[in-house]
């Protein structure tokens, strides 16, 4: 996990809402629960619609919401004033051009639909990095829309409990080095996400076998879990269905998990 000295935070030009560390904790906690269930419902809603989906400003607003909902005084609404990014030399725009430079982004991904999954989600995770359109969350906010559009990309909601967004949340270094590089590729006039592709390939990779652990109970990988695994959200009730069925017919798992497994690499070498 990335240090205390090495994390990037907004510092907005106005006060934290609540500055007790305990209570940050607590309701970014419950924030994250909302915040993650409101991905999953837009995923599968756009999965079942007919329409081609179309990204808007408001659905990133919405997401930054759910992130600092008791945090900040102004969830979901882009900053008012200036802010700096701790650890960081970039600078974000100024305020009044936050809103341009948001309908671009969104302009970008839609125009540029075609394009393949990894570029477009990689795309967002740095850009809106870079506008910093919100007080604080955002690095949250880019996470869970660079996700949403790499399921509805990819055609599906990808399996397991522990999401990219998560396992980029738990390893930030490699994330905060790539949108680095992004970044001075931007001050070059060109947009190159590479790194920031490969961040998220190892990513899916990751959350992929931790599907096949949680299907497995470890066994495939070797990595077999204790009843009461702490700092782990408790597993949803379809995980236990799924190990007493593993129980009964364990080689078709063990098969799936398998190809599961095979399919990250690929991908992460693709």
């Amino acid at each position: 996990m990335t240090g205390d000295a090495e994390q990037r935070k907004s510092q907005p030009e106005r006060v934290e809402l609540v500055t007790d560390p305990n209570e940050v904790a607590r309701i970014e906690a419950e924030n994250g629960l909302r915040q993650t269930k409101f991905i999953e419902d837009t995923i599968e809603q756009n999965l079942q619609a007919i329409s081609t989906f179309s990204l808007r400003p408001s659905l990133i607003s919405n997401l930054n919401r759910l992130a600092i909902q008791g945090l900040s005084e102004l969830p979901g609404i882009y900053r008012p004033g200036g802010t700096r990014i701790t650890n960081s030399n970039h600078i974000p725009p100024n305020p009044e051009d936050v809103p341009s430079l948001m309908e671009e982004m969104c302009d970008y991904v839609n125009d540029q639909w075609d394009r393949d999954a990894w570029h477009l989600a990689s795309y967002l995770m740095w850009r809106l990095n870079w506008i910093h359109p919100f007080e604080d969350g955002n690095g949250r906010t880019s996470r869970a829309i660079s996700y949403i559009i790499l399921c509805l990309k990819l055609g599906q909601r990808l399996p397991g409990s522990k999401t990219i967004p998560e396992v980029i949340s738990e390893q930030k270094k490699p994330y905060y080095e790539a949108i680095d590089m992004a970044d001075a590729a931007a001050r070059r006039g060109e947009i190159d996400v590479s790194a920031m592709e490969a961040v998220l390939k190892n990513a899916l990779a990751a959350q992929l076998a931790d599907f096949a652990d949680a299907v497995t109970g470890g066994h495939l990988s070797g990595n077999t879990r204790p009843e009461n695994d702490e700092g782990r959200r408790p597993p949803p009730r379809w995980t236990a269905q799924l190990h007493q069925h593993y129980n009964n017919h364990p080689f078709w798992y063990w098969l799936a998990a398998l190809i599961l497994a095979v399919a990250g690499v690929m991908v992460s070498f693709g």
